[in-house]
């Protein structure tokens, strides 16, 4: 409440006029790396940090944004202005291209949008891998279409932000992001799936908590590496086709057709497969065994999950992987693992909550011995998704 009294505060200040405040989440991801954009399964959890859109609207057709924090996806003090009737928009390849991204999707996706002033503020650590490109998208779209006196569908508002990153950003995502920052409820995660996108709340056993560290590390190779994974994928549905028909996705794809069949796959894509079959199932077992409150089942699941991003899809790196190293002997750890899209970011671990304070007091020092780095540490509870923020 403290940042958004501020970010009002500031948005009077700059512009003169009361706003409006709306915010939306970042997100953790406990199972299912990889797995959305093949049609997959995912287990997100939608977090308390979050990205807030303070918003007034004009009587014009333009968009006026200026960003107050930095995050993955915002620069800091910076202004910028966007024309609602430009008939040929095209990306400035800056963090602005999120918001005029989405404004520029959901008119097209036949939302008339109304100008506004934006002032933009995000808790969501920089460079963590905790999704503030999402939720920057999203708290946008949502302000967008609340004060242009739109109904909201939270799909298609997830849907739409994932258009704007894929066609208008360049970076070829699925909608797992987005759609937990639609669709989050809080002390719960959310199994997904994301061809249907029908969903299941699933609700995180209070007895541990989520832990989340960042190494403080990102490798310029996050975002070329990613869309060559897809890439990947792509070539692996294309050649295992031959064998099993018109397939769609590797969701289509069964652990036992993908060991007949592995032979029509060049070494590289057989693995990068392996890992998105595996994890399709394992997305799955995550979530039954939260349900049942296994977490020792399921802090097994995040152990064999870790290991497959790291040998068969290779998005893991060195810091990741002592992260990880590091966590697991610890006591009151259930599992650990990589999370978010890799080379660099978080790790989630799930910790017993009474041993919590000792697991990231001894975690923080082996790091910071390992690699003279100082770890950021993050206890954190599933939150809500995203809406109005009232003073």
């Amino acid at each position: 409440m403290t940042n958004a009294k501020s970010l009002s505060d500031e948005f009077r200040r700059a512009w003169g006029a009361t706003p409006r405040l709306y915010r939306a989440p970042g997100r953790v991801n406990l199972m299912g790396e990889h797995t959305d954009y093949n049609e997959g399964f995912v287990l997100p959890a939608a977090l308390e940090f979050s990205t807030m859109a303070a918003i007034l609207p004009r009587r014009d057709r333009r968009l006026r944004v200026h960003s107050l924090a930095q995050s993955e996806s915002l620069a800091q003090s910076e202004t910028a202005e966007f024309d609602l009737d430009e008939p040929d928009p095209s990306p400035r390849h800056d963090w602005t291209d999120y918001v005029f991204g989405v404004a520029i999707m959901l008119e097209r996706a036949g939302y008339r949008l109304c100008g506004a002033d934006l002032m933009l503020q995000s808790t969501v650590p920089r460079g963590a891998g905790m999704s503030s490109s999402a939720a920057l998208e999203v708290s946008v779209g949502f302000a967008l279409l609340t004060e242009s006196g739109l109904t909201v569908d939270l799909i298609d508002l997830a849907r739409c932000c994932q258009r704007a990153e894929n066609e208008f950003v360049g970076m070829r995502c699925g909608i797992m992001d987005q759609f937990i920052a639609c669709h989050g409820v809080a002390g719960h995660a959310l199994l997904l799936d994301c061809r249907s996108l029908e969903f299941r709340l699933v609700p995180v056993d209070p007895r541990a908590c989520l832990v989340i560290c960042n190494t403080m590390v990102r490798h310029e190779l996050a975002s070329s590496e990613y869309n060559l994974r897809r890439q990947d994928c792509e070539r692996g549905v294309a050649l295992l086709s031959q064998a099993l028909g018109p397939i769609k996705a590797l969701r289509d794809v069964t652990v036992a057709e993908l060991e007949q069949h592995a032979a029509l796959l060049p070494e590289v894509t057989y693995r990068r497969c392996r890992h998105i079959v595996n994890d399709n199932i394992r997305a799955v077992q995550a979530a039954e065994a939260l349900e049942k409150g296994d977490l020792h089942r399921f802090g097994a699941l995040m152990a064999e999950s870790h290991i497959s991003t790291r040998d068969d899809y290779e998005i893991s790196c060195r810091e990741l992987d002592l992260m990880v190293e590091l966590a697991l002997p610890i006591e009151g750890v259930y599992g650990s693992r990589m999370t978010g899209g890799g080379f660099g970011g978080c790790t989630v671990s799930l910790v017993e909550a009474g041993a919590v304070e000792h697991f990231t007091e001894t975690i923080a020092k082996a790091y910071r011995e390992a690699t003279g780095i100082v770890p950021e540490i993050f206890t954190c509870s599933p939150g809500p998704h995203v809406g109005p923020v009232v003073l």
